[in-house]
C-alpha cells in the first residue's frame, strides 16, 4: 500500500494569475471588503497618479468611486488579458503586466467597453503565500463611464 503523496503547491505563476483574476472578480461582484483584503498589503496607484496604501484606503476609494446598483454590483465585467508574469523564486518576488477591458451593461445602457488600459503589479511571497504589494493602473482608452464612476480616479 502506498502512502498518499503530500499535496504540492501550485506554481507561483498560477497563484499570481489567480490573484489578478480575483481582483476583477471582486470588483465585478461589488465585494469591496474582499477587494480591500486582497490589496491590504499593497500600494494602489490610479491612472491619475493618486497613490493609496492599505486596506482602508482601497475600500474608501472603491466606495467613493464606483456606482453600485440594486443588485449590489457595478454591473461590470473586467476582462484581463495579455498577462506576463515574471517570478524570482529565490527572492520571493514577482512582477506582472497585463491589459484590462471593462465592459458594462444596464437595462437602458447597451453592453459596451467603458475603459481599457494596463496593470503593472508587484507581488511578494509572505508566510501566508503570494500577496499584491503594488498595483499601478494606466487607463489608455475611456468610453462612457457616467454609469460606472462617481468620480475619476
Amino acid at each position: 500500500m502506498f502512502a498518499d503523496a503530500p499535496p504540492s503547491e501550485p506554481p507561483s505563476h498560477l497563484v499570481i494569475a489567480n490573484l489578478i483574476a480575483a481582483y476583477a472578480e471582486l470588483v465585478d461582484a461589488g465585494d469591496f471588503v474582499g477587494l480591500a483584503n486582497l490589496l491590504a498589503d499593497a500600494s494602489f496607484t490610479s491612472h491619475s497618479g493618486e497613490r493609496l496604501d492599505g486596506r482602508d484606503a482601497v475600500d474608501r476609494l472603491a466606495q467613493e468611486t464606483l456606482v453600485i446598483y440594486d443588485d449590489g454590483t457595478p454591473r461590470t465585467k473586467h476582462v484581463t488579458t495579455n498577462l506576463i508574469v515574471e517570478v524570482d523564486e529565490a527572492a520571493g518576488t514577482a512582477d506582472s503586466r497585463s491589459c484590462f477591458t471593462v465592459f458594462q451593461a444596464l437595462p437602458d445602457f447597451p453592453l459596451q467597453a467603458v475603459a481599457c488600459g494596463r496593470y503593472r503589479d508587484r507581488f511578494e511571497r509572505r508566510d501566508s503565500g503570494w500577496r499584491f504589494v503594488a498595483r499601478q493602473v494606466s487607463t489608455d482608452l475611456v468610453g462612457d463611464v457616467s454609469r460606472h464612476l462617481r468620480r475619476s480616479t
